[in-house]
């Protein structure tokens, strides 16, 4: 089976395995639904840059463009987990701005929430949830803003700009439940 121009969104190394999440479309039509797959990746998985060099697992980053070569014989978890073959490395991923922290408030009607972080320059911060906003639940799998509750840890990758008033306003491109 294969993936071209998935996006890596999660790398998970335990006991010496390491497990790569990417998400992809499998037709690049407008508005297709995105498919996520674990890849095992072993000793025998070759891993390639760019520019065509050999690389360790270690090297790929949360954000990477990658096609993938990987087995047909799948789990039947969510997200399914498979062996992969090949993974060779399209694009790194843009500098973008993410901020960790816990759910402080949640404002329905407004589509919008406030977080606070102790890693972030900005501690407190609110974003606006758009239509377009991706919200991935801890399984891995897409979930409705009404989901979003108090006290989740959630991971907010948002836009460049932030407004100056308190606590500053950004907008939301993608949360992710951890």
């Amino acid at each position: 089976m294969n993936i071209r121009n998935g996006v890596i969104e999660d790398i998970f190394r335990d006991r010496g395995n390491t497990l790569v999440t990417v998400s992809y479309s499998r037709c690049q039509c407008n508005n297709a639904a995105e498919d996520m797959v674990r890849l095992v990746v072993g000793p025998q998985t070759k891993i390639f840059s760019r520019s065509g060099q050999e690389i360790s697992v270690d090297e790929l980053r949360v954000g990477m463009t990658v096609n993938a070569s990987y087995s047909s014989a799948m789990t039947r978890s969510i997200p399914p987990q498979a062996v992969a073959f090949v993974i060779r490395v399209v694009d790194s991923p843009r500098q973008e701005n993410v901020v960790v922290g816990l759910i402080l408030d949640v404002d329905r009607r407004n589509r919008s929430f406030t977080t606070v972080s102790d890693r972030s320059a900005t501690p407190v911060i609110r974003f606006n949830v758009s239509e377009d906003t991706r919200i991935i639940g801890r399984d891995g799998r897409e979930m409705d803003f009404s989901q979003l509750r108090e006290g989740m840890r959630v991971e907010v990758r948002h836009a460049d700009f932030m407004t100056a008033s308190i606590p500053p306003q950004t907008t939301a491109l993608r949360i992710r439940v951890l």
